[in-house]
């Protein structure tokens, strides 16, 4: 899975020729570390449909601001250069996960 910070954010994310689901994701954050193997899994399985990235909120504080993402973990749903569906908390699964992503096809 591909790293996403501010460099890139806009090239591979919102100028994306297909959907894109970005994991937030922190150091510190258990439930995020917890997910990681079935979040790498599911975007092997959706790689040509749905593009899967991830964003260290740590550090990329600002552009975690500026996305308005409050708590981790959390995955953003981008078709088209917008933001059109979100997800978070502790207790989130893999099928929740896999869900947002079939949203996106």
């Amino acid at each position: 899975m591909m790293e996403v910070n501010k460099e890139n954010f806009d090239q591979e994310v919102l100028n994306s020729n297909r959907p894109v689901v970005v994991d937030v994701w922190g150091p510190n954050c258990q439930p995020c570390l917890n997910l990681f193997p079935d979040v790498e899994e599911l975007a092997k399985d959706y790689e040509n449909a749905v593009k899967v990235v991830k964003l260290n909120s740590a550090e990329n504080r600002r552009l975690c601001i500026d996305l308005r993402v409050m708590g981790l973990p959390a995955f953003l749903l981008f078709k088209d250069g917008t933001e059109v569906k979100r997800i978070s908390g502790n207790e989130l699964t893999k099928e929740d996960v896999e869900n947002l992503i079939k949203e996106g096809m």
